[in-house]
């Protein structure tokens, strides 16, 4: 293993690295495995082939997890104020889930949700809602030992590990993810083996050889609906944040195996020869099947790019809450600042720079984008954002006054945009309630002079 840690990113004034790619004599482990027949719920003539992306010659440490927000406001990474606005904001979140959680222990028991790849497949959220909604109280300080809310959350999900028919679902990548990153945030030794069975779920469940898949094929490194269908960058990035939650090293095969899939996301030519990409930086939805872009359907376009108008070429639009959890991962696998992949999702987010909207889709998924904003920006270690016109952002202050001014008089949170089960109050409220923790977690490498005034 090969571990430097990078403190910060210097992305505004480094030179652009040129992409090294691994040494031909000697590829990793998972290019050498065994060809198998492809998998036989893959249709061959929906994948796309692709020459393999570059790969990074040296894996960098990312920041470890954290699980717990800081619990007095000079160990937080803003201001006084900003913290006790955000933990009074916090508490009336987590009264307000422990004011609509079931005899049973989850939360939207009643509710279904359909994977986009699926959409005659109604799927109960309950199970991932409850690992998040458990996560949002332990990252509190919370005990499941003393606090009710928290144990019930605890008894339900480890039922759902031990009975096993909530991950047969084709939710089931979203419902392990949610759990191992839950079970994880307890920083508990009982709960070792429930994350660890997890994470092993989860790798063997990535679309890779083990399936017949070519590393030159659009689906090779990603996850999907619980291994069913194509893999796309939601599912993906879900997996990654609970493996990275779980302590696993960015040089393992599932986070090396996604790097792949992560560049083919990209509209970046320099490591992505689709005949769809473009070269702004950002991430789309998946390339898989021809790739899609739930931007390029908002913009009037198709979610395929079907309907660009005739006689322009067919590419596909980045969007705000993927090219988020596009550039979180890439930094979860170990790539750094010098990597182009890394730069040119940073140059895309300092270039659409807002948290009023989720850009490319406007209000749609914009509690997914926040959180995700929240989790990309912890990882990538600067305190102050500055946007493509020079002006500089304590995203932190910023991020948590955007999601304040939407709390409602019950403490909870609601989109008024449905899309994605956001007009769902729990759901949007674990969203924001895990956004807001995340800006307050203490930054174990930041110096004094890098903490907000």
């Amino acid at each position: 293993m090969v571990h430097d840690r990078t403190l910060t990113f210097l992305l505004l004034i480094l030179p652009l690295g040129t992409l090294g790619a691994t040494d031909e004599a000697t590829p990793p482990s998972w290019q050498q495995q065994p060809v198998v027949p492809i998998d036989q719920r893959i249709d061959p003539a929906r994948i796309t082939e692709t020459p393999l992306p570059p790969l990074p010659n040296t894996i960098h440490a990312p920041m470890p997890p954290g699980f717990r927000i800081a619990m007095e406001a000079g160990d937080a990474p803003v201001d006084e104020d900003t913290w006790i606005r955000t933990v009074a904001a916090i508490d009336r979140g987590l009264d307000f889930m422990r004011s609509r959680q079931s005899r049973n222990g989850f939360w939207m028991m009643q509710t279904d949700a359909q994977p986009t790849d699926q959409p005659e497949q109604a799927t109960p959220v309950a199970a991932a809602i409850t690992a998040m909604g458990l996560q949002a109280f332990a990252q509190r300080g919370l005990d499941p030992d003393t606090d009710p809310t928290l144990s019930k959350a605890v008894i339900a999900i480890m039922g759902v590990r031990e009975q096993g028919d909530l991950l047969a679902t084709p939710l089931s990548n979203y419902i392990r993810s949610a759990m191992v990153s839950g079970l994880a945030s307890l920083q508990d030794d009982r709960f070792r083996d429930a994350v660890t069975d997890g994470v092993e779920s989860l790798a063997r469940h990535q679309w890779d050889r083990d399936e017949g898949i070519s590393v030159r094929a659009d689906w090779f490194g990603g996850a999907g609906y619980g291994n069913r269908g194509r893999p796309d960058l939601s599912n993906t990035q879900s997996m990654l944040q609970a493996l990275y939650d779980s302590g696993m090293s960015p040089d393992e095969p599932a986070f090396q195996e996604a790097v792949v899939f992560l560049s083919r996301t990209q509209n970046l030519k320099a490591v992505n020869e689709s005949t769809w990409a473009g070269d702004d930086g950002g991430f789309v939805y998946t390339p898989a099947n021809g790739g899609e872009s739930m931007g390029s359907e908002h913009a009037g376009e198709g979610r395929y790019g079907e309907l660009v108008p005739a006689g322009q070429s067919r590419s596909l639009r980045s969007y705000g809450s993927m090219t988020y959890a596009g550039f979180k991962s890439l930094i979860y696998a170990g790539l750094d600042e010098n990597d182009p992949r890394v730069r040119a999702a940073y140059d895309w987010i300092r270039r659409h720079w807002t948290f009023d909207e989720n850009p490319g889709l406007g209000q749609q998924g914009l509690y997914y984008y926040w959180l995700a904003m929240a989790r990309a920006l912890r990882a990538g270690q600067q305190p102050v954002i500055t946007d493509a016109e020079g002006a500089p952002h304590h995203w932190r202050r910023e991020l948590a006054e955007a999601i304040l001014q939407r709390q409602r008089t019950d403490g909870s949170w609601r989109n008024g945009e449905d899309r994605w089960l956001e007009g769902e109050q729990e759901l949007a409220t674990v969203y924001a309630l895990l956004a807001l923790e995340e800006l307050l977690k203490p930054d174990p490498t930041a110096s004094p002079e890098q903490v907000e005034p």
